[in-house]
């Protein structure tokens, strides 16, 4: 889930890409359990052993069965340093789905200074399903680079785009836990400069609120 480039067109987000994860199978058989022909008899027709394994199934690894709030995933002194001037209460964003998928936004204007945070969980229904929803985020954004030690795999790159003269730089953060995405969204301008905040400040705001939203993670409903 991407920002569009400029504050004043903020009030749009991108929908989160929806995935429909396919399970894999695999069939086993019991060894042949065919008699020998007895002589004046005819063979007996083949029957299974009764301690033959039953047919192989792969089993579906889902951890998590529901997003958290994710307007409670950072700590307040977090988003005040991240978007001064900002509620810390947060807004959500209506969801058509609310178990697997929840965005909380935070924007202020404090002076000239702009911030827009967005922290959004979306569920898969397997592991695996959303290792390949990672991969295509990640594949979507190139020019950014892994982030060790969080989550099962990260991701976060930094864009910078100007319209009008004014700069707006804007980090995203992808991260895959489980089943679940953490995708955080950190953009910023300044409206008197006409400058944007330096890379460096985009990217580790965006990466220190990744690892918080990760972290309530662990106070989410798991699964059976």
């Amino acid at each position: 889930m991407r920002s569009l480039p400029l504050p004043l067109a903020l009030t749009a987000r991108l929908a989160p890409v929806a995935v429909l994860a396919t399970a894999g199978w695999a069939l086993s058989s019991g060894p042949d359990t065919t008699s020998a022909a007895t002589p004046g008899r005819s063979p007996e027709p083949a029957r299974p052993s009764a301690s033959a394994p039953a047919p192989a199934t792969e089993t579906a690894t889902k951890t998590y069965a529901a997003a958290p709030d994710p307007c409670a995933s950072l700590a307040k002194k977090t988003i005040t340093s991240l978007v001064p001037g900002a509620k810390t209460a947060g807004k959500e964003i209506p969801s058509t789905d609310a178990e697997v998928r929840r965005t909380c936004s935070w924007n202020a204007l404090k002076g000239y200074d702009y911030r827009w945070l967005d922290v959004s969980y979306e569920l898969s229904e397997t592991d695996d399903a959303a290792l390949t929803t990672y991969r295509e985020r990640v594949a979507d954004d190139s020019g950014g680079g892994e982030v060790p030690g969080l989550g099962d795999a990260a991701y976060s790159v930094v864009n910078l785009t100007t319209e009008d003269k004014q700069q707006t730089r804007e980090g995203t953060v992808v991260v895959r836990a489980a089943n679940a995405l953490v995708v955080i969204t950190y953009n910023g301008s300044d409206f008197e400069s006409k400058k944007a905040p330096s890379t460096e400040t985009i990217n580790q705001g965006a990466i220190k609120a990744a690892k918080e939203a990760v972290a309530a993670l662990s106070g989410a409903a798991t699964a059976d």
